[in-house]
């Protein structure tokens, strides 16, 4: 497994933007896809954003348009850039990474859109 440490998140009114980032590190390791999920109170986690290896990245529907997600390979370090939030995406933000097919969490980072 690879270690994960987030950055970002807290607390945003509707309509701002906040910037997630997640760097992977430990000792030979191949990528093999990097991403972010959520969880909201008294539900199931969900997939927010993945990006694979090859390039293709999969959105949510309900973030498609305000949510980016971008890959650093050089640094292993993956970014959510979030615009025009909204209060359904209060959640626990969560980083995954599948490094040599096994995957890996982040510890968790809390992302609250509130006014």
């Amino acid at each position: 497994q690879v270690q994960l440490v987030e950055s970002g998140g807290g607390l945003v009114q509707p309509g701002g933007s906040l910037r997630l980032s997640c760097a992977a590190s430990g000792s030979s390791f191949s990528i093999n896809a990097m991403g972010w999920y959520r969880q909201a109170p008294g539900k199931q986690r969900e997939l927010v954003a993945l990006i694979r290896s090859g390039g293709t990245i999969t959105y949510t529907d309900s973030v498609k348009g305000r949510f980016t997600i971008s890959r650093d390979k050089a640094e292993n370090t993956v970014s959510l850039q979030m615009n025009s939030l909204k209060p359904e995406d209060t959640a626990v933000y969560y980083c995954y990474v599948v490094a040599n097919w096994s995957p890996s969490w982040g510890q968790g980072t809390q992302v609250t859109v509130s006014s």
